[in-house]
């Protein structure tokens, strides 16, 4: 007789539901429960059972080792043969193993017939593969599973299963405190992790919360003050204040603007967009869309060179300055400075719930190469480094954002924009 123990609140894995999601923080038993059940449902009935994760380079990074160990747990040996890179019952049950970006939508329609697909550490599933999966897997009474411990409430699977579930969703919370048989070994983890890490860090670990903002993320510990003091809320725009725009540029990567009003030593960021392979004087149109009381257009050095890619010779402060901005030069700093200053500067910040989603998922994500070391390597240059220099040029510029009426040009004619009346220049 097997004797196969399961937390009380994993026991839905025996019902039928089309997703069957697990979530939390570690010592939970998650895994070795989603293993032992795929293992007794494959001995009761023949099953193809797909194990995959986002990103599998070999068998030594999927479950398999996990479900070996299972089958001996659990006494099945003589049903289960562990081979190298599949393992299949005497009834015909097979357990498979893929790497999900890897595959295109054409490479994983041989997955069609599956009965079972585990997602494991299934945070890290990207939109492009839970989009390509989702449909695939689609035999009558098929089911997908996915257990992981939470990053960020945006990351895919998160905002997919917790935010906004489907229907015939059952998706289930757990920790250390709902597994009957945690370790002695875990519980000394958890209590010097309590001790000595920030609160942050220790909910997520122990508790399955989800961050302020990834770990070792350069701005964690100001986003997440930020969150505290709710300082990321709804802010209306004030017509009596100048909208400031911030600039960083781009063209194959991210061109980015910050709209920001300063109310004495507050500054408001209403809104934010980026956009890719988009020229100077597009973007500057985009801009001038919004019915605002512009102020300054604060641009940094290589807004000034006439050379930075193919534009008639012009720089992006001439093309700007025709629309009608009153371009102002960010002085030149390190991204070491930058960073410093961001940091010293992000407590008179407030953002617009809203409209800078994407700016805040940059703050979030923005880290470092080697993120043990906060200084010793260069921060990644990825689609998160962009929104969070263009911060860094806000912090820096808050001593120039003024409300006061400046001489202004009108924009040019001949586009095909609202200009607004005079822009407020």
């Amino acid at each position: 007789m097997l004797d196969a123990k399961f937390p009380e609140n994993l026991g839905f894995l025996f019902e039928p539901h089309r997703y069957k999601v697990a979530y939390g923080g570690r010592g939970s038993g998650k895994s070795w429960s989603f293993a032992r059940a795929l293992l007794l449902q494959g001995v009761s009935q023949k099953l193809r059972i797909l194990c995959a994760r986002e990103v599998q380079k070999s068998i030594k990074e999927s479950v398999h080792k996990l479900l070996g160990d299972q089958v001996q747990a659990l006494g099945l040996g003589g049903f289960y043969d562990v081979l190298e890179t599949v393992i299949r019952g005497k009834n015909g049950t097979e357990i498979m193993f893929a790497g999900l970006s890897s595959q295109t939508e054409t490479s994983i329609k041989s997955y069609e017939g599956v009965d079972r697909t585990w997602l494991e550490e299934a945070q890290t599933i990207s939109k492009n593969s839970w989009d390509i999966l989702v449909p695939t897997i689609r035999k009558p009474g098929s089911e997908i599973w996915a257990s992981y411990n939470p990053v960020l409430e945006t990351d895919e699977t998160h905002r997919r299963f917790v935010t906004s579930p489907p229907p015939n969703a059952k998706v289930v919370w757990t920790n250390y405190y709902d597994n009957p048989w945690f370790p002695d070994v875990l519980e000394q983890e958890r209590l010097h992790c309590e001790a000595t890490e920030d609160f942050d860090t220790y909910s997520n670990i122990w508790e399955g919360t989800c961050r302020a903002a990834v770990a070792g993320a350069i701005y964690a510990k100001q986003v997440a003050l930020a969150v505290i003091q709710q300082r990321v809320t709804f802010l209306p725009y004030d017509p009596l204040l100048k909208v400031h725009t911030i600039w960083d540029m781009g063209f194959a990567d991210h061109m980015c603007v910050i709209f920001a009003q300063r109310a004495r030593s507050e500054v408001r960021i209403i809104g934010y967009i980026q956009e890719t392979e988009m020229t100077t004087e597009a973007m500057g149109a985009l801009v001038l869309r919004r019915p605002y009381r512009f102020g300054r257009c604060f641009l940094p050095h290589d807004g000034f060179n006439s050379d930075r890619r193919s534009q008639g010779g012009k720089s992006d402060a001439k093309i700007l300055t025709k629309l009608g901005f009153t371009v102002k030069r960010i002085p030149k700093t390190s991204v070491e400075d930058r960073i410093k200053n961001g940091r010293s500067q992000f407590h008179r910040f407030v953002f617009d719930k809203a409209e800078t989603v994407e700016l805040m998922e940059c703050l979030k994500r923005y880290r470092r190469a080697d993120s043990k070391h906060d200084v010793d390597t260069a921060p990644v240059h990825d689609v998160f480094s962009h929104g969070s220099d263009t911060y860094g040029y806000a912090a820096q510029v808050i001593d120039e954002m003024t409300n006061e009426d400046e001489e202004f040009y009108a924009p040019m004619p001949s586009l095909s924009f609202e200009p607004f009346g005079s822009c407020g220049y």
